[in-house]
């Protein structure tokens, strides 16, 4: 007998069934490898104790350590990747965006910059080109222009200050 969705003659439903599964089974786990590739802008490593989410507004950016005692919470890092920012500065501020939401979701105050560097993500290029061959020699006119695509991390200490 067989199975009512293979059309070839003579196969057991459970070896077409089985034989459908790892296909399925990989489409999920590629689909899934892919999101959590794409929402990787930022990340963190508990280092100490998280503390209840606060509004990434009340976290401020330190690039010195604070006089006063602090806890560290968490070692952060984020990156500029899809944020639509050109400038470095643009770059820069989306990193620094990124780290303060980072560091709110675990509790943290504030964030202690430990430094932003440049990385080069790959380089886009065109070209157009043309040539004649007439019977007075050849002329050949072109034009090209390529880019570089640099992104910008960051690593920072997710801390946190206690009331003064």
């Amino acid at each position: 007998m067989r199975a009512a969705t293979d059309r070839r003659p003579n196969a057991h439903p459970a070896i077409s069934r089985c034989a459908r599964r790892p296909a399925a089974r990989t489409g999920a786990l590629c689909l899934g490898a892919a999101l959590c590739v794409a929402a990787c802008a930022s990340s963190h490593e508990l280092i100490g104790t998280a503390r209840a989410p606060i509004s990434p507004a009340q976290v401020r950016l330190y690039t010195e350590a604070p006089a006063r005692p602090y806890e560290q919470i968490a070692r952060l890092a984020a990156s500029s990747k899809r944020s639509f920012s050109f400038t470095y500065q643009g770059k820069a501020e989306a990193v620094v965006r990124r780290l303060k939401r980072e560091a709110a979701k675990l509790g943290a105050n504030g964030v202690l910059l430990e430094g932003i560097s440049d990385e080069s993500s790959g380089t886009v290029g065109t070209d157009v080109g043309t040539d004649y061959q007439g019977p007075r020699g050849t002329a050949e006119v072109g034009f090209g222009a390529s880019t570089l695509m640099l992104q910008r991390y960051g690593r920072a200490v997710a801390i946190y200050l206690p009331p003064p």
